[in-house]
């Protein structure tokens, strides 16, 4: 719920504030100001637990991931899984669930308890692959409370406060975080009213995509989505995500900040040449 107040400010921290202003990350002069004051807060309202779905093979890094897991790739001299703790960080986010599975002891002896990079680290392992949802159930007994998830494949810069202040004001039970592609014709793209998002367009021509937006990897969730979650081998994408949508509680938030892909040799050479680290 949000109360309407009054403030009186310096015409100075005015002018600061509408600087921020950009017209759709940060809407107006109320959404800066509640913004800026989350940040100040230390985002006391914000997420604390966060997922990494970090279980997966990476086939498509062959060699590479035949002697490490992917999520251990450097970009920098950062593993991936740094530089989305980097993220999680920024954003006082510091409780981390790691979800992992192919070669997963290794992940464990580089990232330890977290404690190093400044977060502290749980583990659920999967005996066989669970997707991109099954491990969430796994996780279950550790998300009560609203809850980040992510791949750890995926580099991404994005103003989580933001999102999950779009979030709640919907009422989405989910929110995943949408990202723009000139040709959106090898991903799953969102047709969307509004903020809401009907449904996901698998790999659609480009001429007949309904928009250039498409799943970033990230998603804000409300602990009821594990209602939707089977137990076994389950995906966000194929089984939650279309029941979401059909009930009006499947949301997206476009955002503009960095993302690569780097499920292909290619494709992580250009994420080597062009992420800036999070400061």
């Amino acid at each position: 719920m949000k109360e309407r107040i009054t403030l009186t400010l310096d015409s100075g921290v005015i002018h600061v504030i509408d600087q921020r202003i950009d017209g759709h990350r940060i809407k107006n002069r109320s959404h800066a100001v509640e913004l800026l004051l989350m940040q100040a807060l230390g985002n006391a309202h914000a997420p604390k637990t966060a997922v990494i779905l970090a279980g997966g093979k990476g086939v498509r890094m062959q060699p590479i991931t035949y002697e490490i897991p992917k999520p251990l790739m450097l970009v920098h001299e950062k593993t991936l899984l740094e530089h989305t703790f980097d993220l999680f960080r920024k954003h006082n986010i510091r409780n981390i669930v790691i979800s992992i599975g192919y070669k997963g002891h290794k992940i464990r002896e580089v990232i330890g308890n977290g404690r190093r990079f400044g977060v502290n680290v749980t583990y659920v392992e999967e005996d066989k692959p669970l997707g991109t949802a099954g491990p969430l159930k796994l996780a279950e007994h550790m998300l009560t409370e609203t809850f980040v998830a992510c791949n750890a494949d995926e580099l991404k810069e994005l103003d989580l406060s933001d999102m999950y202040a779009a979030h709640k004001e919907n009422k989405a039970l989910a929110t995943v975080a949408l990202t723009t592609v000139e040709d959106p014709s090898n991903y799953g793209v969102a047709k969307m009213q509004g903020s809401r998002i009907l449904e996901f367009i698998e790999k659609p021509k480009k001429a007949d995509a309904p928009s250039n937006l498409i799943n970033a990897g990230l998603y804000i969730l409300e602990p009821e989505v594990l209602n939707y979650i089977s137990d076994g081998f389950s995906m966000l994408e194929k089984d939650v995500f279309p029941k979401l949508a059909k009930e009006g509680k499947l949301f997206g938030y476009p955002f503009t900040g960095q993302w690569f892909n780097t499920g292909t040799l290619d494709l992580y050479e250009q994420a080597i040449k062009k992420w800036k680290d999070i400061a």
